[in-house]
């Protein structure tokens, strides 16, 4: 799970990709079992 790798909470998790679908960079695709994410847009390093 991304929360064990990264060594973050699931609140945390759940914040970070809620903020990464508001800017428009990922969008889930499927069903929430078995789906997956598609990042849309990355952003521009400055």
């Amino acid at each position: 799970m991304v929360q064990q790798e990264g060594g973050l909470t699931k609140k945390a998790v759940d914040y970070n990709i809620n903020k990464l679908k508001e800017k428009g960079f990922i969008k889930r695709v499927g069903p929430d079992k078995g789906g997956h994410w598609l990042v849309l847009n990355l952003p521009e390093k400055k």
